[in-house]
């Protein structure tokens, strides 16, 4: 049985990167499912019809976010991107850009490797003399 969410022969994933892949699956269902709730929600005249697929809405939105809490423990560099750009007020694409900066610096300052990055992870080359 074959599974479409690898892109690599699964037998050659690590098992975390195999956990992996299924939550990034899932997370992209989940969203698939909300954004469906959210067009019969558009059209359905029937207020009981609608309440029980809010509430349906609401359970996708859940898993989504368990989903998504799943993923960002696994990886440190995007939950701090993601702290700098969630739950803030003003301009969401200014913060994103900030909160990617700054965790992507700090990580390379630390040695830390970046995920999917060329960069060595020696640090910034910033303010130093030529």
């Amino acid at each position: 049985m074959g599974f479409d969410q690898y892109h690599e022969p699964p037998d050659e994933l690590s098992p975390e990167a195999r956990t992996f892949a299924r939550l990034c699956a899932s997370l992209t269902e989940e969203a698939e499912a909300i954004g469906w709730y959210e067009q019969r929600l558009a059209v359905e005249p029937d207020a009981d019809a609608r309440a029980i697929m809010r509430d349906a809405q609401g359970e996708e939105f859940k898993h989504f976010s368990m989903d998504l809490e799943f993923l960002l423990r696994r990886t440190p560099l995007w939950r701090e991107i993601a702290q700098g750009i969630l739950f803030q007020g003003g301009d969401i694409v200014e913060h994103g850009e900030e909160a990617e900066e700054g965790a992507v610096e700090e990580a390379a300052e630390r040695g830390a490797p970046l995920v999917g990055s060329t960069s060595l992870g020696i640090g910034s080359l910033r303010g130093v003399a030529s």
